[in-house]
């Protein structure tokens, strides 16, 4: 296990290209929402990136934290922790006041019979935050969910097509990016909606979950034909520099790999390295929840870790047992039901 670990974390190192552009960058940083399944990652990038820039910034994460390890964790790590209710509006306003602010803050699972709380976070509350942080650059995460399905030929939505949100969930996301583009305009904030789908780590993403599957040979659904994902950890360092690509109005950055994956080819992948033979339910449909990442390719180049590095680790890491985290992406959903 200690090799793959290692292998792992070699791939969770800063770049050359982030470790230049932190070093441009005026001010300190906040991670509002740091407790998620990529915030500590990205906290821990950043002070790594500082720590090789060779300069002095703080990275102050900011969350419920209700794993008390997590907080332990990050701490030793040498990044300052905050354990703060965002809803509580007084918790909220006694923050630090710090240039530039990343915004992970939000609910996905569980919207289905819980609606009011998700509007509530993902839209409510950054209402509250671009309030506080006006003063801010400021990185909003969002989701492609806001995109309708599109044809599979057309190589997925660009920032220049129309939202579409289907369910509650993603209509709240195109609520949280509507109201950070009011008080963008309102107060001049620079601002960049970062849209996301989908990012994968070895403790979770598309494709850990079709991996698993044709594992322990349970059927893939391929109700949701094809998929774009991006490793985490290149998801993270767009992420870190869009902090010098927010603008008034604010900017929307389309964030994914460069592949439109099939998941019968991807299954089928998995069951070579596997010596298994995958099983489907459903079938494919002409259309998918995909996102065109051109742009951001533009700022950023291309991902540093390839999708085929990603399935072997990932292979590595099921074989041997590995830490992953419970919380399931439902890619396959098409009514957004979550």
């Amino acid at each position: 296990m200690k090799n793959i670990e290692a292998a792992y974390k070699k791939l969770l190192d800063p770049s050359e290209d982030l470790i230049a552009d932190i070093s441009k960058l005026d001010g300190d940083i906040l991670i509002l929402g740091a407790g998620g399944k990529m915030g500590p990652a990205l906290a821990k990038l950043a002070r790594q990136a500082i720590v090789k820039a060779g300069i002095s910034k703080k990275i102050i994460a900011i969350s419920r934290f209700s794993e008390p390890v997590l907080e332990e964790e990050l701490n030793r790590e040498g990044i300052e922790t905050i354990c703060v209710d965002l809803l509580g509006d007084r918790q909220l306003q006694a923050l630090p006041d710090v240039k530039n602010v990343l915004y992970l803050a939000g609910t996905k699972f569980g919207t289905a019979g819980n609606e009011s709380f998700t509007w509530a976070m993902n839209t409510y509350l950054p209402g509250r935050v671009a309030e506080k942080y006006k003063k801010s650059n400021i990185v909003v995460f969002s989701s492609g969910n806001t995109y309708h399905l599109t044809p599979v030929t057309l190589g997925g939505a660009t920032e220049e097509r129309m939202p579409q949100p289907v369910g509650e969930y993603a209509q709240s996301c195109l609520g949280r990016e509507r109201i950070f583009q009011y008080f963008s305009l309102k107060y001049n904030t620079p601002i960049l909606i970062y849209r996301l789908n989908y990012a994968n780590d070895v403790s979770y993403g598309v494709l850990l979950e079709i991996a698993r599957s044709v594992k322990e040979s349970k059927p893939v659904d391929l109700s949701m034909g094809h998929v774009n994902v991006i490793w985490q950890g290149d998801a993270n360092e767009v992420a870190l520099r869009s902090l010098l690509h927010c603008s008034v109005p604010s900017k929307i950055l389309n964030v994914t790999g460069p592949e439109t994956l099939s998941v019968r080819w991807l299954a089928e992948e998995f069951g070579k390295m596997f010596g298994e033979t995958p099983q489907f339910v459903n079938e494919e449909k002409a259309t998918a929840l995909l996102s065109n990442a051109a742009e951001s390719f533009r700022l950023f180049g291309y991902p540093k870790v390839p999708l085929k590095q990603i399935m072997e680790l990932l292979m590595e890491w099921i074989n041997q047992g590995g830490r992953t985290i419970s919380k399931l992406t439902h890619f396959q959903e098409r009514q957004g039901q979550f």
